[in-house]
């Protein structure tokens, strides 16, 4: 029964939340305030997070950077419709995914299952994962998750390790922002923005001015170029 912990100062949201995920077999635990949420996930060790951005004590992103400071399970942040600008900030600070106020329950859960179906595929003991690939002088481990660069371990989020997996796996393909959101996010619909960020931030952690991996081909999408 896979943990969530819902965070949402407002408690009948949170609530009906809670609900819901938990008539879908979900293991649901709530907090209203930033400093709770903290300590929820210390103690819970959930699976998948549905953190809010307006919260007392400590804001969601606020949160969120806490999170990332040890932990790496999904982040799905709920944002205000107006508030355009939030979903690339969290995106930025390493959520995995968002959900836009007011939203349906269907769409909740699909997205839920959807992040925590990524974490799951990524786990499973196939046999590329016990290879280590050397693309220039990035090394991707995939038994470990990790990708270092002339030796230095590059800190990625799951969400930007997956993409960056995916790409080299097909080297020299070009995929469209459609694609890689269902082939990476595992969904049908969705911001494609969330794919450009994402790309964004992979490139600023991975790149420099003399080593470039990931191409944009103008007006079609990205490709990862071999060396």
């Amino acid at each position: 029964m896979p943990k969530v912990l819902v965070v949402d100062d407002e408690r009948p949201i949170a609530e009906i939340i809670k609900y819901n995920l938990v008539k879908e077999g979900f293991e649901v635990q709530t907090a209203n305030d930033g400093e709770e949420a903290i300590k929820m996930v210390h103690k819970m060790s959930p699976e998948l997070v549905i953190l809010d951005i307006m919260l007392p004590k400590k804001n969601g992103f606020e949160v969120l950077k806490e999170i990332r400071m040890e932990y790496v399970m999904p982040v799905i942040m709920l944002t205000a419709k107006e508030e355009e600008n939030d979903k690339i900030t969290g995106l930025e600070l390493g959520a995995d995914d968002y959900i836009t106020k007011p939203f349906s329950n269907k769409e909740l859960i699909a997205r839920v299952r959807a992040n925590l179906r990524r974490v799951k595929l990524s786990n499973v003991n196939e046999e590329m994962k016990s290879k280590i690939i050397i693309a220039g002088n990035l090394k991707i481990d995939m038994n470990t998750y990790e990708v270092s660069k002339d030796n230095e371990i590059i800190d990625l989020t799951n969400r930007e390790f997956d993409l960056l997996k995916y790409l080299f796996l097909n080297a020299d393909r070009v995929f469209n922002r459609e694609h890689l959101l269902k082939e990476v996010w595992g969904y049908e619909f969705g911001d494609l923005r969330t794919v450009d960020v994402t790309v964004r931030r992979l490139r600023e952690k991975i790149e420099t001015e003399e080593d470039k991996y990931i191409i944009t081909k103008r007006g079609t999408g990205y490709y990862f170029k071999s060396k």
